[in-house]
């Protein structure tokens, strides 16, 4: 599956690089036309924020170190060749201190 596009174009076209004689093709969608789509979709669902790709890998980010996944495992997901580079999402992540039970609280409960 790796080599299907995740945002085919609707129309099949020849690569413009390639041979006055190649086959057709569906090939990626263009960069500007995906992020017409990203607008409106944002649009239609109400989102008065600014919506892009990088604003999504942000949210994508911050929502699963959020959800208790391990950083190195997001450095992973992400694709930073350094943990210094994927810490940056921590400074967004909502404060879950008050969410955060010591073990000397729960000793305490316990007796």
């Amino acid at each position: 599956w790796e080599w299907f596009w995740l945002f085919p174009m609707q129309s099949l076209s020849r690569d413009p690089r390639g041979e006055r004689d190649a086959a057709k093709r569906r090939h990626h969608i263009l960069p500007r036309a995906y992020q017409k789509h990203l607008s409106l979709a944002a649009v239609k669902a109400e989102i008065p924020k600014r919506s892009n790709s990088h604003v999504l890998r942000h949210s994508y980010a911050t929502h699963l170190l959020e959800n208790g996944t391990n950083i190195r495992t997001l450095q992973d997901f992400l694709g930073h060749a350094c943990v210094e580079t994927t810490m940056i999402y921590l400074h967004v992540m909502e404060d879950q201190q008050d969410l955060t039970v010591s073990p000397l609280d729960i000793l305490e409960g316990s007796s």
